[in-house]
């Protein structure tokens, strides 16, 4: 590009269409990642190319004021230091940068009162929409957001029947992921096998129903020593898995509600001189980062972030636009059984 405005102010859309040699409705076409009429692939690069050259940087007061909207998504997780939701996290930022979104993130270690206490702040910072990965909050608790058309989409622990109103739902079926990793185990040869779970949340409750169902659907009678409440960190992890390795006889497998709690009980099992998978095996939920690096790389469920992430932000933006019907939507995520060296 040879052409180049001289300017002395802070640069305009219309400096922009000049030096693209475009009509100003191409350039807010391409900001705003819409295209209703074509634009050739050259045109779009000229105009990007420009945005570069001068500096240019959308005026999002003016935006509000034209459209009403913050552009603005957040997010409300229950623990940001868990490798799970960095991941999710970073997915859903780039997908609302492409939009012209900027993305916030609010932490709620997975307390009740501070889920709320995160929703009251979100409705005051006049925010767009909303994903959130709730353990206490229900549809009731954000029907009052959907009323200030505020789009919402919650990730939740298992299917629900969609509400009479454009709450959008997101989720993993934990029950049945939950119950082909347990059953893998039976697979394997396993009747002894444990679980550490955080069960004061409903998706605790449900990944503990998949292990009831599978062991139930084998023959295997449940022991409730089995079964342990590790409260979703690594710290709870090992200190449950030191109690089941005291169990008379001990479990020779053990099914862990995420992959933190399993990283918890791989390194108490190493500590106490038995081996994995050999004395006993392990498998975990999430597929963390981590899980690939252990010793032995841990079998797990894998939920893809990037997917979640993605969809996330497309169904906040279709309630935004209106392309969707006003009755809420809940879609399901795909999950897989990762097989590795831990069981």
């Amino acid at each position: 590009m040879t052409k180049k405005v001289s300017h002395t102010k802070k640069p305009t859309q219309a400096d922009v269409a000049k030096l693209a040699g475009v009509s100003r409705a191409a350039v807010s076409y391409v900001l705003n990642n819409k295209y209703p009429i074509s634009i050739p692939e050259p045109t779009r690069q000229r105009i990007l190319e420009a945005i570069e050259e001068l500096g240019y940087v959308p005026d999002r007061n003016a935006q509000s004021l034209r459209t009403g909207r913050t552009y603005t998504i957040a997010s409300i997780i229950p623990d940001i230091t868990n490798p799970y939701y960095p991941l999710l996290e970073r997915k859903i930022q780039d997908v609302a940068k492409q939009h012209g979104y900027v993305h916030i993130t609010y932490n709620t270690d997975g307390i009740a009162e501070e889920e709320h206490r995160c929703l009251q702040a979100v409705q005051q910072s006049r925010v767009d929409g909303i994903f959130g990965s709730f353990f206490h909050v229900g549809p009731e608790d954000l029907r009052p957001l959907i009323e200030k058309n505020i789009a919402v989409v919650s990730l939740v622990a298992a299917r629900e029947a969609a509400p009479d109103f454009p709450l959008d739902m997101l989720y993993v079926d934990n029950v049945a992921a939950a119950y082909m990793a347990v059953t893998f185990l039976v697979e394997r040869g396993h009747t002894r096998i444990g679980m550490i779970g955080g069960l004061d949340v409903a998706v605790g409750q449900k990944r503990l129903e998949g292990y009831i169902k599978a062991l139930t659907q084998h023959g295997i009678p449940i022991a409730q020593e089995m079964v342990r409440h590790g409260d979703f960190t690594e710290e709870g992890g090992y200190r449950e898995m030191c109690v089941l390795l005291q169990a008379s006889p001990r479990p020779t497998a053990v099914f862990t509600a995420n992959d933190l709690m399993a990283l918890g009980a791989l390194f108490a099992i190493k500590e106490s001189g038995l081996r994995v998978p050999d004395d006993v095996a392990i498998v975990g939920f999430d597929d963390i980062p981590t899980s690939r690096l252990v010793s032995p790389p841990l079998t797990t469920i894998r939920k893809p972030q990037n997917l979640i992430g993605q969809r996330a932000v497309e169904m906040i933006l279709e309630r935004l636009d209106n392309t969707v019907a006003p009755k809420g939507r809940c879609e399901e995520i795909p999950f897989e059984l990762i097989i590795r060296q831990s069981a």
